[in-house]
């Protein structure tokens, strides 16, 4: 399985926050292992070849959790 491992980040959205090593929360358009491209959240290493655990959601997905978000009261 591990041989079949791929990924393409076909746009970058945008850095959430900098980490520490130059590691960056990260909100990109990932396709992994050639299926069509999802949102994904996660931490990248500085040359992007190495990740940490995330989040990947559908388009539809995302805009719900955007929704929830607008409606989140900060303290």
């Amino acid at each position: 399985m591990a041989d079949d491992f791929s990924f393409n980040i076909e746009k970058s959205i945008g850095t959430v926050a900098e980490g520490k090593g130059g590691w960056n929360l990260e909100l990109n358009l990932v396709s992994w292992g050639g299926r069509p491209a999802k949102y994904d959240l996660r931490s990248w290493s500085p040359d992007h070849q190495k990740m940490g655990k995330g989040l990947t959601l559908t388009k539809d997905e995302l805009v719900a959790l955007g929704n929830l978000l607008n409606n989140v009261e900060l303290d």
